[in-house]
Order: C-alpha cells, then sequence, then structure tokens
C-alpha cells in the first residue's frame, strides 16, 4: 500500500518544518505551502489524500476555501488548525466540512493520531452554511475549554442526548444552547426547565402537560414543556433532582419517543432533543435509590463534563474582559481593569466559578468610582466577601478546610480499623459543612435568600431547597 501523501497549509515555517519532519517519520509523504493558491491548485490538480491546513493564511482564510474542496473532493479528509480558539472557529471548521479541529498550540502526537484516523477511513459529510454569529457567550482559550469546544462542533452534527455534568456556575445552560442554536434544530424551539425550580408535585404536568380537570385547579389544558419544545430541544436542568415518578415518565419518552398527559389516555408522538445537567452525582443518587439506573443509561449517551474555574485560570482574563464589555451594553460605566487587579482575580479559588466572577466584576464596575479597576479595589471587594477571602501574605499559615477535612477523614476511616468505611461519605460530610456554611451566609446576607443566592454563585431555588433538605430556618423571615 503506498503512503498517504498529506498537504500542509501554513505560513509559519518553524510549523511547516516541525510537522513534515514528525509526519515523515510516521511514514507520510508531504507536501507543504505558505499560501490557499497553491493548496487549492494542488487539490484541483488531485495530488494529496489529507490536507492539514491553519486558517489564516496570507492570500485567503481557509474557510472560504473548504466549500469548493469539499464539492471537488468530498472524501478528501481536512484537518484544520487555528490560534483563533474560540468555540466559533471550532463550530465553523465542523460544520463546512472539516475531518477534525486542532488548536494551535497543539500537541504534536494528538496531531499526527489524527492524521493516522482520518488516512484510515473515507470521510462523508454534508456542509451547510454556518449562520450564527461570534456572539456566543463561551469565552476561553485553556485546554480544557479547547476540548469542550471540539466536542460541543462534533455534537451539534448529531441528536444523541447529552448530560452535561459540571459544578453551579460552570456554564450549563450555555452549553446546551450551544448544542442547540449549531445544529439542525437551530430553527426550532429551545425550552429550559429547571428540575430544582418546581414543586415536586407539579413537574409531571410541567414537563408533559396537563388535561382539563385532571387535578384540582386543572381548569383548561396546559401545554407541557414537551410539546412546547416540538421540532426543537429541551434542556433539562437539575435532572437529579427530578422525581422518581416522573424519571419514569421521561424514560418511556427515551425509549418509545411517545409521552402522555397528566390526566390523558392518548400516546403523543415526540421529536425532541434531549439535553440533561446537572451538578449531583448521578451514580451516587442511584446507589441512593434516587435515581433510575436505566434513565441514567438513558441519558448519558454522551457525557459533557465542564471543568470548574479554578481548572482553568488562564480564561479568567478573556472572562474579565467580556464582562466588562457586557456590563457596559448593559449601562453600566466603561472600565478598564489594571494588570495587578486581573492577578489578584486570579488568585481566587471560585467556588462559584464563571457566575461568581461575572457578579463580582459587575459589582466592581457599579462601585468604583475610577475608570480603571485596581488592585486595591478588588481586594476590598473580596474582604466584603466572606466565601473568597483575599489570599493571605503568611504562605506558612495553614488552610483550616483542608486540614479540618484530612483530619476528619483519617479519623473516619481509623474508626473502621482495617476494613473500607461504607457507602454515603460524601452525604455524611455535606451534611456536616452544608449547615454552618448555609448558616453563616444567611446571616452575613441579613436572611436574604436572593443575595445569599447570588454570592453562593448558585440559584435561589437550589438555596431554598438546600435550606429545606438541612432543615434551616429562615432568618428574620425575609425570603
Amino acid at each position: 500500500m503506498n503512503a498517504k501523501t498529506i498537504l500542509l497549509a501554513d505560513d509559519d515555517s518553524a510549523i511547516r518544518t516541525v510537522l513534515t519532519q514528525a509526519l515523515s517519520r510516521a511514514g507520510y509523504t508531504v507536501r507543504s505551502t505558505s499560501t490557499a493558491s497553491v493548496l487549492w491548485r494542488w487539490v484541483v490538480e488531485g495530488q494529496g489524500d489529507i490536507i492539514v491546513t491553519d486558517v489564516v493564511l496570507p492570500d485567503e482564510n481557509i474557510f472560504d476555501v473548504l466549500p469548493r474542496i469539499k464539492k471537488l473532493r468530498p472524501k478528501m479528509p481536512i484537518i484544520v488548525m487555528s490560534a483563533q480558539n474560540t468555540i466559533m472557529t471550532a463550530i465553523r471548521a465542523t460544520e463546512l466540512g472539516a475531518y477534525d479541529y486542532m488548536p494551535k498550540p497543539f500537541d504534536l502526537n494528538v496531531l499526527v493520531q489524527t492524521v493516522g484516523r482520518a488516512a484510515d477511513q473515507s470521510v462523508k459529510v454534508n456542509p451547510r452554511p454556518v449562520e450564527a454569529s461570534e456572539n456566543l457567550p463561551i469565552i476561553g482559550r485553556s485546554a480544557a475549554m479547547q476540548d469542550i469546544y471540539r466536542m460541543i462542533a462534533r455534537l451539534t452534527q448529531t441528536d444523541l442526548t447529552v448530560t452535561i455534568i459540571g459544578e453551579s456556575g460552570t456554564g450549563k445552560e450555555l452549553v446546551a444552547r450551544a448544542l442547540h442554536d449549531y445544529s439542525k434544530r437551530r430553527k426550532g424551539p429551545f425550552v429550559a426547565v429547571n428540575m430544582a425550580a418546581i414543586p415536586r408535585e407539579l413537574i409531571e404536568s410541567e414537563l408533559f402537560g396537563h388535561e382539563k380537570g385532571s387535578f384540582t385547579g386543572a381548569n383548561a389544558r396546559m401545554a407541557g414543556r414537551f410539546e412546547q419544545a416540538e421540532g426543537g430541544s429541551l434542556f433539562l436542568d437539575e435532572i437529579g433532582d427530578m422525581p422518581l415518578e416522573a424519571q419514569t415518565r421521561l424514560l418511556r419518552v427515551l425509549q418509545q419517543g411517545e409521552y402522555t398527559t397528566v390526566g390523558g389516555n392518548a400516546p403523543i408522538k415526540t421529536n425532541v432533543r434531549i439535553i440533561a445537567a446537572t451538578h449531583r452525582d448521578l451514580r451516587h443518587l442511584i446507589s441512593q435509590g434516587l435515581f433510575r439506573e436505566d434513565l441514567f443509561f438513558r441519558l448519558n449517551v454522551v457525557p459533557l463534563r465542564l471543568p470548574p474555574l479554578r481548572e482553568r485560570i488562564e480564561d479568567i482574563p478573556d472572562l474579565i474582559r467580556h464582562f466588562l464589555e457586557t456590563a457596559t451594553k448593559e449601562g453600566l460605566p466603561r472600565k478598564d481593569i489594571s494588570p495587578a487587579a486581573i492577578v489578584e482575580l486570579k488568585g481566587q479559588r471560585w467556588p462559584g466559578n464563571v457566575r461568581e466572577l461575572e457578579n463580582l466584576v459587575k459589582r466592581l464596575v457599579a462601585m468604583e468610582s475610577d475608570d480603571t479597576i485596581t488592585q486595591d479595589s478588588v481586594r476590598r471587594e473580596l474582604s466584603n466577601n466572606v466565601l473568597t477571602p483575599a489570599p493571605s501574605s503568611d504562605h506558612n499559615q495553614p488552610d483550616r478546610l483542608p486540614d479540618f477535612m484530612e483530619h476528619y477523614l483519617a479519623k473516619y476511616i481509623a474508626s473502621f480499623g482495617n476494613g473500607l468505611p461504607p457507602d454515603g461519605l460524601y452525604e455524611r460530610i455535606m451534611a456536616e459543612i452544608e449547615p454552618p456554611l448555609l448558616r453563616a451566609i444567611l446571616v452575613a446576607t441579613n436572611g436574604n435568600q436572593l443575595k445569599a443566592a447570588d454570592v453562593l454563585g448558585i440559584n435561589r431555588n437550589t438555596l431554598r431547597s438546600k435550606l429545606k433538605e438541612r432543615n434551616i430556618k429562615a432568618i428574620r423571615g425575609i425570603l
């Protein structure tokens, strides 16, 4: 079998040299160029088996050339590289028929492996025009976010059920919207429903609708969220809070593609893509009998884990600039931020993730009198936030919470001798940590649950659910 020929296009001579050497060692023949015009000429002449190309070339953007290449040689795999590491770059490359997208700087071994996969199969993709703009507010150029972008780009080409897993404030709904807005269902509705925000006794009616007279207060027929989302996507946020009865109905939808309204008898066919999200460990809920295992496997066709902000600290400067611009569009004064202030913000833990950072930036914009947000401004604001203290100048001072956890776990495990501790350790720890945290935040916010939820980086209904679960009374009667 003859060696595959790679057509390589990049205006950086160093990248061309490195890739030519690596691909040649892997057994490929490589032809390289710095321009799109030469690459196009080679394609027209029938040369090459695989293309590896940068997006921005001196004479033309490769996204303008891709449709012509796919029309002339539809089965030719094209691997796109780009230093413009945004979600739209990944999505546009995929929609225009690229085999894969590699953000720069890339892992050389991963790129060679990608070329190998492309060489082993023929690719047939139906390109379609990109209608979306660059306004999608998913920000970040870190390696962790590049993986997310690539997964989103691939998943927009399918109707697979996706479960988005991530801590509160990581942007689960933004990702769900991206999966809808750049899919073939983009012209259909996107309907979002938060399981934690709906009283448990009303969830089935909310999702599947009800008939007139089906229960007390049902004075008219009501369309459920499935009916509202017909032909589009249904985003089920906090799926771990769904009661078992509703889980059984949802399982039927996923298995048979139909449902019945509350009080109805006739099955209703549905054409809806399900996107679920949770910050909870569904497998742990299964072990507690709170979540159906068969539903878990139906929902978890493609798990998509969103990294917490502490795992992508390098994205904080881009996020800050985005939030400053958003604040200006919302009518707040235009502000700049000093490099030292950014360094200060990068040193925080961000338990509320991106949502907490956004809220803090907006508070700084509103409260800062100068045109530039300084390091002192950041430190003052952080000192008022009981959950995000400024870093101590004493680097030898122990971190009290990790020390407590280490001591607690050592004592807990030792109590079982040489045997393993039983299941449920996570819930036992949370039962000890959450009540004092919730009481402290209620005291700090004078009982204002809306403000408390904002500081914690969770929504108000999630907070109320936790207060009820931990049997914590509201302070001063403020709801």
